[in-house]
């Protein structure tokens, strides 16, 4: 029997984390003001910058400096220089205050040497006379220092530029400095480890509309051609059908939509193709243009359609010709950059951004999304190293347009990051996504997710923060697996609550999407070509934002057939339906007089309304007003967070996860592709079944006035006449009530058998019978 987890585990646990803004602690200094949502980290800086006339140490009269810098068992090496006197650093390093085990800094430059290191010289700091710095201030000025010997005594010659000081993770140094807990990173592989803000580039609907062609000239003129245009933008790859007119100007008026991304570099190549034989197509003409050439439309008004010039060019098997001279074959588009649409690149149900392209259609923003990374603690193991779990975590947030990184906390399973950013808000029914991975780079292998939150803007109340602890649930081929816990601090900001109200009016998405949208299957189609593109951009940035972590946070592979998802969505539905389904027992239970009260009040309702319908509606919108204010006071108190019961991630068997976690195409064995499709079989025989139990009800509702059958069709037309002159002649007031106090009638006064309309409607004809 399968053990489902306890639900309490991964529940959503409030915290209550030393932050300014929750108002834990009050008071401080403009560092805690600044970064409100965080708990303050004091740290020592040490910024080395240059040194000047080093003395030589090699018997070769050269000098190859680097420089250390020591505090207790933490050292921080600088890269060095070959055969250079005056050498130019200008690096900082930050020791954590919590990890402070000396009295004293100490800054040694030494020689490299292929031997052994010579010494020339160093500096010692007493901790206790470091100055603090609080931003705004002005960074410290660095000052130049006399080297000394080992035995204390200055040198003659040697210079170091030193700027030392105390701060916060506040300090504009943070995110670029070494820290002490990466100290076995070394100076190669700290770039891979910083902090980093990231923006995915802007992004085009590209709307290529192929009209027709001119003057082809097809190698072969004793056949009808069978033409096509093949269009290539970067790896993205579109064709038009084969045009219906067989000749050598051939037409089509068929679009094809590319997603282009800023600054336009990558040029668009149009192929008009000959299909000659089976997997043989003859080229007839090329045309190559640049995408910052064409214009950019903002609402669905057509541009101007222009004629092109196709180049002829002949290819040979491993060999190619020299260009033909130009003919006179021509090309007829119509080409526009589509800056009225928003390109997706996450799911529509949780997107984080829905404003479109062009900058010109952008509204001003409502508010402020402010989002404190403190901490994440119980990390499963995602690597070994010496034998032993570990786990180099950093989180990835992403809201907008705009990605951050935090800093990686080598070698631990309860990081604690203590970062805070801020994003502006253009929509309030918007959600930002925050994921936690473990840094594969220093190991040359892949980013692994340890897991992802979600929270809606709208679930959250303005000017309030939220401090809770949040689960990172993941679900593994062995099942739903709790990888953690991440601490947060979230608060959401307007400046006019009337403008957050006015959002709720406006449509979701931009206006082109309601007046030429676009189907579900383009929409699909570009959507993935949009998450590639921003893989690849943010992947060539320093450090890289890696495809797997791009992909696992806009949820690239939603769209993946599971048992599971199926599941879990029906039983959404069900749900959904469930509240109809109440009411429809609740009316059952008043018509048999269940509870008699609850009924005679119906009935002097259904008087009332009767004899005044003009407070029909008032009383319609008076209960649910009452049903509102009812539920107010079991409204959530914390935002919602995964949920693996709605998931259907806890009663989930082992061999759906296996066909869940499968690629694409199937790599498993014939013999259990075949028993998933049974499966799939019996799933959709089901389903079969109650599309055309629907389609049954709504073919013998058409047949009512068919004449299909001819006497039932005659007695629907009787009735429809006589229940007409009935309607004329008697107040309509008296015909509700008469039919609600029928409905309404005691048990006694009802039979057994259903009702005659019933009986008339299920013997009415369907077209079930002349399927095969």
């Amino acid at each position: 029997m399968q053990k489902y987890p306890v639900q309490e585990e991964f529940a959503l646990k409030q915290t209550a984390p030393k932050i300014a803004g929750s108002g834990v602690i009050t008071g401080g200094d403009k560092v805690v003001c600044a970064y409100d949502l965080v708990e303050q980290m004091e740290y020592l800086y040490v910024r080395v910058v240059k040194a000047k006339e080093l003395p030589v140490k090699d018997i070769t009269g050269t000098c190859h400096p680097y420089v250390e810098v020591r505090l207790g068992n933490y050292k921080g090496v600088t890269k060095h220089f070959e055969k250079k006197s005056n050498p130019q650093w200008n690096l900082v390093y930050a020791f954590s205050q919590d990890q402070l085990q000396a009295s004293y800094v100490e800054v040694v430059v030494k020689d490299k040497d292929v031997v052994m290191d010579d010494f020339i010289g160093r500096v010692f700091f007493d901790l206790g006379d470091v100055p603090r710095r609080v931003p705004p201030d002005s960074p410290l000025a660095p000052q130049w220092y006399k080297l000394e010997d080992k035995r204390g005594d200055k040198l003659n010659n040697g210079e170091i530029m030193l700027a030392l000081w105390r701060g916060t993770q506040a300090d504009e140094a943070f995110s670029d400095a070494w820290h002490s807990d990466a100290a076995a990173v070394g100076s190669e592989g700290v770039s891979n480890i910083r902090g980093k803000v990231y923006l995915s580039p802007r992004l085009w609907y590209l709307r290529v509309n192929v009209i027709q062609c001119q003057d082809l000239l097809p190698s072969d003129r004793t056949r009808p051609p069978e033409i096509y245009v093949k269009g290539i933008l970067g790896n993205q790859a579109l064709r038009t059908r084969v045009s219906p007119v067989r000749s050598v100007d051939p037409t089509w008026n068929e679009d094809l939509v590319f997603v282009a991304a800023e600054p336009f570099d990558e040029p668009l190549i149009l192929t008009v193709e000959d299909r000659v034989g089976p997997n043989k197509d003859e080229v007839l003409g090329r045309c190559v243009m640049l995408l910052s050439s064409f214009a950019k439309r903002l609402d669905n008004k057509p541009v101007q359609a222009k004629w092109h010039n196709l180049e002829k060019h002949a290819y040979v098997e491993g060999t190619t010709t020299k260009k033909e001279a130009k003919f006179s074959s021509k090309i007829h588009l119509r080409i526009s950059l589509d800056g009225g649409y928003h390109v997706m690149d996450e799911s529509i149900y949780y997107s984080s951004d829905y404003r479109p392209s062009s900058k010109l259609l952008w509204k001003p923003s409502i508010g402020v999304l402010e989002v404190g990374i403190i901490s994440a603690t119980g990390l499963s193991p995602m690597k070994t190293k010496d034998g032993r779990g570990t786990t180099d975590a950093y989180c990835v947030a992403k809201y907008g347009p705009k990605w951050i990184r935090t800093r990686t906390i080598i070698d631990s399973g309860s990081p604690k990051w203590n970062e805070q950013y801020t994003w502006e808000v253009f929509d309030p029914c918007t959600v930002i996504t925050v994921g936690v991975f473990d840094n594969g780079h220093l190991q040359g292998g892949k980013d692994c997710s340890i897991g992802k939150v979600r929270i809606r803007l709208s679930t959250l109340e303005t000017e309030r923060v939220y401090t809770h602890s949040y689960p990172l649930v993941v679900l593994k081929p062995s099942g739903v697996k709790k990888m953690g816990e991440i601490q947060l601090a979230v608060r959401f900001s307007c400046a006019s609550y009337l403008n957050l109200l006015q959002k709720y009016t406006h449509p979701l998405l931009p206006k082109m999407h309601y007046v030429h949208p676009l189907s579900v299957a383009q929409l699909e189609a570009l959507r993935y070509q949009a998450v590639q593109i921003v893989a690849a951009r943010l992947g060539r940035s320093e450090p890289p934002l890696k495809k797997e972590a791009v992909e696992y946070m806009v949820d690239a592979g939603s769209h993946i057939w599971s048992v599971r998802k199926a599941k879990a969505n029906f039983v959404r539905v069900m749900s959904v339906v469930g509240g109809a389904a109440a009411v429809a027992r609740w009316f059952d239970q008043i018509r048999h007089w269940r509870n008699p009260l609850t009924t005679v009040l119906i009935h002097v309702l259904l008087v009332i309304l009767v004899l005044y319908p003009e407070l029909i509606f008032p009383t319609l919108f008076l209960y649910l007003f009452f049903i509102a204010v009812w539920n107010y006071r079991r409204k959530p108190r914390h935002p919602p967070h995964m949920d693996i019961r709605l998931s259907h991630a806890d009663a989930v068997g082992g061999d759906e996860l296996d066909e869940e976690f499968d690629t694409f195409p199937t790599s498993r064995p014939p013999d259990v592709v075949r028993m998933r499709y049974d499966r799939l079989r019996s799933i959709g025989g089901k389903i079969q079944t109650v599309v055309g139990d629907l389609a049954v009800q709504g073919e013998r509702f058409q047949s009512l006035m068919s004449w299909r059958d001819p006497r039932a069709s005659a007695l629907f037309a009787a009735f429809c006449l006589l229940a007409a002159v009935v309607m004329y002649t008697t107040p309509f007031q008296i015909v509700v009530l008469v039919l609600g106090l029928y409905v309404l009638r005691h048990p006694k006064l009802r039979g057994k058998v259903p009702f005659v309309s019933t009986n008339f409607f299920k013997r009415l004809p369907a077209r079930s019978d002349l399927m095969l």
